[in-house]
């Protein structure tokens, strides 16, 4: 005969705690102390406990999952290396807590068809990442669900909980380096001006090339993809020809840019020095291995996801803006 599955009451028997802190360390929230998280985790594994997610779910009207939604098409999902430390970190967390990852990514949503996903109870709550101006999700007064931004959002409301860099600052140091490093006619190849990260980071170029009083002329707009970056980079460089130094808003279009510069016989770095942005793997599998500028991409994902666990655990004390630190990290390339 089979025995009976292991009860929450039991593994808050065995670990001489409540129910309500079994529940509470099987749900991730941060109000447990170190010592009770451990004694709990034993008492699961001695029992072999596994939590009844269904019933679990009838009971509390939750469904048990997070959503990520990522308004980009699939080729820049998985083929730029942000994503997957972004993921990682997300995942890094997630597998701390009883909280299973749903992954939509829409370029497109007829229909508003996110959110009506959002809405209609299959997550409890969402991680929005690699947003653009217009999309609905920063702008929608009614959504109730609770969301975590991974970047400033550019909406005009200011209650959105979101973890960024100071993409100003990050752009200024990228900038500034290659003012340091002597280089004259400095140009730039930006990401998508739609979007907080481009013109956050257009924005810390041309102030720190207006501090060194030099032209802020050399700008070519692109899509943060290695495509796009090479069709900017040969429109700037047959604009600009005595160009010396450049600033790549992101490490996987820097590689594209690279391309160009070998296709047009420059050298790098004595004919032109070359700044990327994120510290990817990008950056250290290119042919020439980037000085970037470091953001921290999968503890920014970490800390999201703990943010919006602590929301859903009921902290009333969760920050809104979360601004982690960035660095010049220095390799051949500048």
């Amino acid at each position: 005969m089979r025995s009976a599955a292991p009860t929450l009451e039991a593994v808050a028997r065995e670990a001489k705690v409540s129910r309500a802190t079994v529940s509470r360390v099987v749900n991730g929230s941060p109000k447990v102390s170190a010592d009770v998280v451990t004694a709990v985790n034993a008492a699961i594994a001695k029992l072999n406990y596994v939590p009844n997610r269904a019933a679990r779910s009838l009971a509390s009207r939750t469904s048990g999952a997070i959503a990520l939604i990522v308004p980009e098409d699939t080729t820049r999902f998985f083929g730029d290396p942000y994503f997957a430390a972004i993921v990682q970190g997300i995942t890094r967390r997630l597998d701390e807590s009883d909280y299973l990852l749903n992954l939509l990514v829409a370029s497109t949503d007829p229909g508003h068809k996110t959110r009506r996903y959002l809405r209609s109870g299959i997550v409890d709550g969402a991680l929005v990442v690699s947003h653009h101006e217009g999309d609905e999700l920063q702008h929608d007064a009614g959504m109730t669900l609770p969301l975590v931004f991974g970047g400033r959002p550019s909406s005009e409301f200011d209650d959105h909980i979101f973890v960024d860099v100071d993409n100003v600052e990050g752009g200024q140091l990228g900038t500034r380096h290659l003012v340091d490093l002597g280089r004259r006619r400095i140009g730039t190849i930006t990401g998508p001006l739609d979007m907080p990260a481009g013109i956050d980071r257009l924005a810390g170029f041309r102030q720190a090339m207006e501090a060194a009083e030099m032209p802020v002329d050399a700008v070519e707009t692109a899509d943060f993809t290695a495509a796009g970056a090479v069709a900017a980079t040969r429109r700037l460089l047959d604009r600009v020809p005595d160009l010396d130094g450049l600033f790549v808003a992101s490490d996987l279009m820097a590689t594209g840019a690279l391309a160009v510069l070998r296709e047009r016989g420059r050298s790098v770095p004595d004919d032109i020095a070359v700044v990327g942005f994120d510290d990817s793997p990008a950056a250290t599998s290119s042919a020439i291995p980037l000085t970037t500028v470091h953001q921290p991409s999968e503890q920014m994902g970490f800390e999201m996801a703990d943010l919006l666990l602590r929301h859903l655990a009921g902290d009333a004390d969760v920050p809104r803006r979360n601004i982690m630190p960035t660095r010049l990290v220095r390799r051949a390339s500048a």
